[in-house]
């Protein structure tokens, strides 16, 4: 059996202190697999975007483990920890993030530039990112000048244009209208198959979880339950 890509271990997250403390995670226990796609659903407040964050290291836990790709999260200082960032997880959030300055192929091609990958390579691999995520026409152009729906297909090809283990999404269909939202789940749960990644998505929406490997409940900072393939209609009921 394959070592998880991700492996969170008794992780407890709180804010503030004393009579402001909140704990937003409160013992979570998770282990993804590689090529695994694993949805999170839960209420609003429940933990699931601090989750997220912890998994990619933008936070740091208040005790427990957090593991990626088999390095231990806690023990890399920040530049290791922008590194990892970089190489082998990718982010996919409501707000798209792309940069207005830059092109869409610009854009794509950005992580690939800040590993020090030539500019005829680096545009070569975000081509074929693109066209991976079927965006291919007007690459020239500026983010504000594409639908939702198509930056959000730019803003995955910016992360798969690395061979990532990891995909974190956060509500990445959230802006977008149904038909857009669809094809873009569609579209992050055809990655695990076609490019050997695990991906981890936050939503609120039982027909986007129903695409994923693995659904995981949570509730008031605890994992409640977790199901596979489908999400049954009372759960799905009980976590919107």
């Amino acid at each position: 059996m394959n070592d998880p890509v991700l492996e969170l271990v008794d992780v407890v997250k709180t804010f503030g202190k004393g009579s402001t403390e909140v704990r937003a995670l409160n013992g979570v226990d998770l282990a993804v697999s590689p090529a695994e796609f694993v949805a999170v659903m839960g209420p609003s407040g429940c933990g699931k975007s601090t989750l997220l964050h912890l998994a990619g290291g933008l936070e740091d836990v208040s005790s427990g483990r957090v593991r990626v790709a088999g390095r231990d999260i806690g023990d890399l200082d920040l530049a290791s920890r922008a590194a990892l960032r970089r190489t082998d997880v990718g982010y996919v959030f409501q707000r798209l993030n792309l940069l207005p300055s830059l092109t869409a192929l610009e854009n794509v091609a950005l992580p690939l530039k800040l590993e020090g990958v030539g500019r005829r390579e680096a545009s070569a691999r975000s081509l074929d990112a693109l066209a991976a995520v079927g965006v291919t026409e007007q690459l020239s152009r500026y983010p504000d000048d594409f639908s939702g729906g198509q930056q959000q297909r730019i803003a995955i090809a910016r992360a798969i244009v690395v061979e990532r283990a990891l995909i974190l999404a956060d509500e990445p269909s959230g802006a977008l209208d149904t038909m857009t939202g669809d094809s873009v789940i569609e579209l992050l749960s055809s990655l695990p198959g076609r490019f050997g990644t695990a991906i981890v998505l936050v939503t609120h929406e039982p027909r986007f979880a129903s695409w994923a490997d693995r659904v995981v409940f949570m509730r008031d900072g605890v994992v409640v339950d977790q199901t596979a393939s489908t999400v049954p209609v009372s759960a799905a009921g009980a976590a919107t």
